[in-house]
């Protein structure tokens, strides 16, 4: 096909459509008329005189992201070979092995295996390093290159060869694809005799299903409290966080509502059904990861007095996104809509319609932010995001446990860990204890390992500035004392941060076992979030006085 011709036809065609508007007398329609000629007329004049061959494909396909990005992040096109993904992320369904790859080293390496799926089921082990997928070497490709080999048609094999960390030899396997469905619902349970606990990750297509049933199963066990778990919640479909909160709340409250500049994507979402139960006393834990879809149902619960938000605040995504169908099976995920909490505030962060002169964007000012309040009076604020009622902000990593994530060593031991005992206790019963601790930092040393504290960089920062301003000279012999004494220790601070260590190489040993299930009930004795939700949902009269009217939720940012 003659590629000119072909995008000739199509500004023609796009042209004529808007061509009535061009003989209306708003100037908004002239002016994309003509913008589309102008566009079409650059484009021909590329094409034929730039000094190097150019792709039209991708030229356009630049064009069309630069312009979305110009207006919000969540604006997109998503062109017919990415449906996929699109799909995954709404349905949490796609057809492949099962497994979550990463990038480690250079290596494509499996980082999980998912419970009960074909990885797990044909032998395959976080810490494998794949090396060819249907004899592709993957040395040279992106995780999303080999992402894209091992999905296909469910119930066919695809042939992957791998070598296990220990082994000399690789090992080759034809997994047999299934559909894979990601549990919107990873684990939930009770936590002790009066306290369910549901953890929900994502709003995927019936997730409020998953959630109905785990409380219904975890109700018949008469608990006085629910913890809702929206930690690290993206978000997701707006129609299942209005079922979730309808679980709680009467028929017939608002839940949510959205404007936007097209009346069509005005509506108010009330509860339609009877509700699961209106009296459970409940804490739902956010923190800076928790957007979208979790914001409404954050934020409808604590706007409507029924229960308390715990943790930090929210991320502050207040748009709406519709899909709206595009030539050759593209779509386009456009904002067409600002969503309402029941207080009626937004808690839109981010203001993209006002942007700074170099083009960033920044916070909705303080000036603009208004005063709410709940149903029982208190006072709420919008402008960016939900703010729990108790605010738990979490403790921030040391530079060491830093380093031991970002250079695999937590990883890798852990690899070596289950590769080299066949089982461990249940995820109650397992601990690092002091001969495991021991052998990491053996397996470190090993491996010499070596890390940067904060300190270090800032005394190396101040040298160098010292130097520059030629005091150095002058005090050399106290810059030298003191780099000395803040040059990390491994011994030393791996005794300092013993508790923040074992808690990080907990998780990753238990879920090579007992998978994500068993990783979150590992997990949950050491959450201080978890127990100062557990703490205050038990004490009904502290419950209770968090609802009191004039109680004010800070507006502050963190």
């Amino acid at each position: 096909m003659n590629w000119k011709k072909f995008l000739l036809g199509i500004s023609v065609v796009v042209i004529a459509g808007l061509g009535f508007y061009s003989f209306n007398p708003d100037q908004r329609n002239f002016e994309i008329a003509k913008n589309l000629e102008i566009y079409y007329s650059l484009f021909r004049e590329l094409n034929l005189f730039y000094v190097d061959d150019v792709n039209p494909g991708e030229l356009v396909r630049t064009s069309i992201d630069e312009m979305l990005q110009s207006l919000d992040p969540y604006t997109n096109y998503i062109p017919e070979e990415q449906m996929e993904d699109f799909r995954f992320m709404t349905t949490g369904e796609y057809a492949g092995i099962g497994a979550l790859i990463s990038k480690q080293n250079d290596k494509i390496v499996i980082a999980e295996t998912y419970e009960g799926f074909p990885a797990q089921k044909f032998g395959l082990k976080a810490g494998d390093i794949i090396l060819e997928v249907e004899e592709k070497s993957t040395e040279e490709m992106t995780t999303e290159d080999v992402s894209n080999l091992l999905k296909g048609p469910a119930k066919q094999p695809v042939k992957v060869k791998l070598l296990r960390p220990g082994d000399k030899k690789p090992f080759e396997v034809d997994v047999v694809r299934e559909k894979i469905t990601i549990d919107a619902v990873p684990y939930y349970g009770m936590i002790d005799q009066s306290t369910a606990y549901i953890r929900l990750s994502n709003f995927t297509a019936n997730c409020s299903e998953e959630v109905k049933k785990a409380f219904l199963e975890l109700k018949a066990k008469k608990p006085t409290s629910l913890i809702l778990d929206l930690r690290s919640n993206p978000g997701g479909l707006l129609m299942e966080a209005v079922k979730i909160v309808n679980f709680f709340v009467p028929r017939g409250e608002e839940i949510v509502s959205t404007r936007g500049k097209v009346k069509q994507w005005d509506r108010t979402y009330t509860a339609t059904s009877a509700p699961l139960d209106t009296a459970i006393r409940i804490a739902v834990l956010t923190n800076r990861a928790s957007a979208s879809a979790s914001e409404i149902v954050a934020g409808a619960l604590q706007d409507l007095d029924r229960g308390l938000v715990i943790g930090s605040r929210t991320f502050g995504k207040g748009l709406v996104q519709t899909t709206r169908d595009l030539s050759y099976n593209a779509k386009l995920k456009v904002t067409t809509a600002k969503y309402y909490i029941p207080s009626g505030r937004c808690i839109q962060a981010l203001d993209y319609a006002h942007r700074n002169e170099d083009g960033s964007v920044g916070f909705v000012p303080d000036s603009l932010i208004s005063e709410f309040s709940t149903k029982k009076g208190r006072k709420v604020y919008d402008g960016g995001g939900v703010v729990p009622d108790i605010v738990i902000e979490p403790e921030q990593l040391s530079n060491l446990s830093a380093a031991l994530l970002t250079k695999y060593q937590i990883f890798d031991f852990a690899t070596r860990f289950s590769n080299e005992n066949e089982s461990i206790p249940s995820p109650d019963n397992f601990e690092i204890t002091d001969y495991i601790y021991k052998n990491f930092a053996a397996f470190l040393k090993e491996n010499n390992f070596a890390y940067e504290s904060e300190s270090e960089q800032m005394i190396d920062e101040l040298i160098k500035a010292a130097k520059e301003e030629k005091y150095y000279d002058h005090a050399e012999n106290e810059f030298a004392s003191l780099k000395a004494k803040l040059e990390p220790h491994l011994d030393k601070d791996m005794e300092v941060f013993n508790k923040e260590i074992k808690s990080l190489l907990l998780n990753e040993i238990v879920t090579r076992y007992y998978y994500q299930k068993g990783a979150i009930r590992s997990s949950l004795d050491g959450d201080d979030v978890i127990q100062k939700a557990v703490e205050q949902v038990n004490s009904p009269a502290a419950y209770s006085a968090l609802f009191e009217p004039g109680i004010i939720i800070s507006m502050n940012r963190k």
